[in-house]
């Protein structure tokens, strides 16, 4: 009686080792910007133009934490904290263009309470 070997071809194998690698490259880059851009943000602003991105950065990043918060709201609330939010956006741009035409500024005032999350959570309801 002979028996019939069945052989696996190892190309799926190697397909995934290779997408395994490749997919693992941008991890790699990724902790290099990471690392990059902490480096950056630990030198202090020297430049109005800096303090300006600086400032203007932290204004958007404060408008989209704003309305992150805003969204978990019951509709009638959700109204008036948006419109606080976007009036709050408009004033830190409104400081961030002064650091523009008065050099001798310092930083926009910081107001708020800790950071309560680095990282945006979504929910998925179904």
């Amino acid at each position: 009686m002979t028996s019939l070997r069945r052989t696996r071809s190892s190309a799926p194998l190697a397909i995934a080792l290779v997408l395994g690698g490749v997919l693992a490259l941008p991890v790699g880059a990724m902790a290099q910007v990471d690392e990059a851009s902490l480096a950056r943000g630990a030198v202090p602003d020297s430049t109005p133009q800096q303090r300006y991105q600086s400032a203007i950065r932290e204004a958007g990043g404060g408008l989209k934490v704003g309305l992150e918060e805003c969204r978990v709201m019951a509709a009638v609330e959700r109204r008036g904290c948006e419109t606080q939010a976007r009036t709050r956006y408009q004033a830190d741009m409104a400081a961030a263009k002064a650091l523009l035409k008065d050099p001798s500024a310092g930083p926009v005032n910081v107001t708020g309470g800790p950071i309560r999350s680095t990282e945006t959570v979504y929910e998925i309801k179904r």
